[in-house]
């Protein structure tokens, strides 16, 4: 038998690289497993990252950073990438899946913080808070019961009812608001919200209108001019979603005939890319028009759960191969193993992958302790638990058979 491998890929040369200003828990946890950690409070261009990237083992971002092709193919070492938020469309999935790169997310730790800001600008909105203490800030003393409203008995419209539509829901519900909601796959009302079957259905009831959906490319200026003229004079409008989701111009015309009657805006089409650079925007100085700087997410509280959260999942698929929570890889749950190597092979989904993997083994006499496959999509994901002893060049001969994308050990 051939000689016996003591110690994986040693963990002081896995490379992590932290963007956009990422909660320093994530970097102390990375840390505790002993691997390097840099940690940058910005985004950087993508010439820079294209540069940086080939020494990365696990990149760390947030929204910003958008990782296409190009930055991918210098990433040659790149096991994982994280993102610390919720969407994941900042990132080309269908390149991280072709070459073997897991990518994981934060699917349910920020969606309280946004909903919470989402009903503290409805309620300022409604009750004029920002343009009369703007005026106050100036000295004018605007006392009045004109155009200001309680919330309760309101109806307000969600679009996206995902993870923070549906919380949506449930408060603004508590609130006294009626819910109304559309969304392109058929989900459960919670409580006694109501279903919507078209946009301009829900344009044409409510008071309120709130934007939950993710960034697919389909979504690109969905809501515009046509999508305004079928909202009710009056209307609120607010968009904590993705800036690009809606069309800024028309938005602004709409908020100057009044049309709209106020707005709260978080996320931009263009942003800048740190606290340095100069925000830039038509919607600037705009009477009852709430707009921060992408923070729905950036509470201390959900970024602490974040940089708790999506480090576990990439220790847990570096150091057991887990991939439980991927967006884009076959989701397995594995058990512990000791007295084992764990052979971890990602290939494409064609037959017999799983045979030669076992032919090589078998015919080196080589015991299976524990296999596991799973695919998805074009990706097949295969873990094979073997004896300790083994002969290094059957690794070798894994790593040639054709379709396969990535194949790694842990000892």
């Amino acid at each position: 038998m051939g000689k016996k491998m003591e110690t994986s890929f040693p963990k002081n040369k896995i490379n992590i690289l932290l963007l956009e200003n990422i909660h320093p828990s994530a970097q102390r946890l990375f840390q505790s497993e002993g691997f390097q950690v840099e940690a940058l409070t910005g985004s950087i261009s993508h010439s820079d990252l294209e540069k940086k990237i080939q020494y990365v083992s696990v990149l760390g971002i947030r929204s910003k950073t958008n990782i296409d092709a190009e930055i991918l193919a210098n990433a040659k070492r790149l096991l994982c990438i994280g993102a610390f938020c919720i969407g994941t469309n900042q990132i080309d999935l269908q390149v991280c899946s072709q070459r073997g790169v897991a990518v994981f997310n934060a699917p349910f730790s920020n969606t309280r913080s946004v909903v919470e800001l989402a009903i503290g600008e409805i309620i300022m909105l409604f009750r004029g808070v920002y343009e009369k203490c703007q005026k106050l800030h100036n000295g004018i003393w605007d006392k009045s019961t004109k155009n200001n409203f309680e919330v309760r008995g309101k109806k307000i419209g969600i679009v996206g009812y995902g993870k923070i539509g549906s919380q949506l829901s449930i408060l603004a519900e508590d609130l006294g608001m009626q819910v109304y909601y559309y969304d392109i796959v058929d989900k459960l009302a919670l409580g006694n919200a109501i279903k919507c079957n078209s946009l301009n259905e829900l344009f044409s009831i409510v008071d309120v209108v709130s934007v939950h959906v993710d960034g697919r490319s389909d979504n690109y200026h969905l809501i515009g001019t046509e999508q305004f003229a079928r909202m009710k004079p009056g209307v609120l409008f607010l968009n904590l979603s993705r800036g690009f989701i809606v069309d800024i111009e028309t938005l602004v015309i709409n908020l100057q005939n009044g049309h709209i009657r106020g707005a709260a805006i978080d996320v931009f089409p263009e942003e800048p890319l740190n606290n340095q650079e100069e925000f830039q925007s038509k919607l600037r100085h705009l009477p009852n028009v709430i707009i921060t700087p992408h923070i729905g997410g950036s509470t201390e509280e959900a970024q602490e759960h974040i940089a708790r959260f999506v480090p576990a999942k990439i220790i847990d698929f570096i150091n057991s191969g887990s991939t439980i929570m991927s967006v884009n890889f076959p989701n397995l749950q594995l058990p512990e193993f000791s007295q084992a190597h764990r052979l971890i092979h990602i290939h494409n989904n064609v037959p017999g992958m799983l045979a030669q993997i076992n032919y090589i083994l078998g015919s080196n006499g080589i015991n299976i302790v524990g296999q596991y496959l799973k695919t998805i999509d074009e990706i097949g994901y295969v873990i094979t638990d073997i004896e300790k002893n083994y002969d290094a060049k059957i690794l070798d001969d894994i790593k040639k058979i054709p379709n396969t994308i990535k194949f790694r050990v842990l000892y």
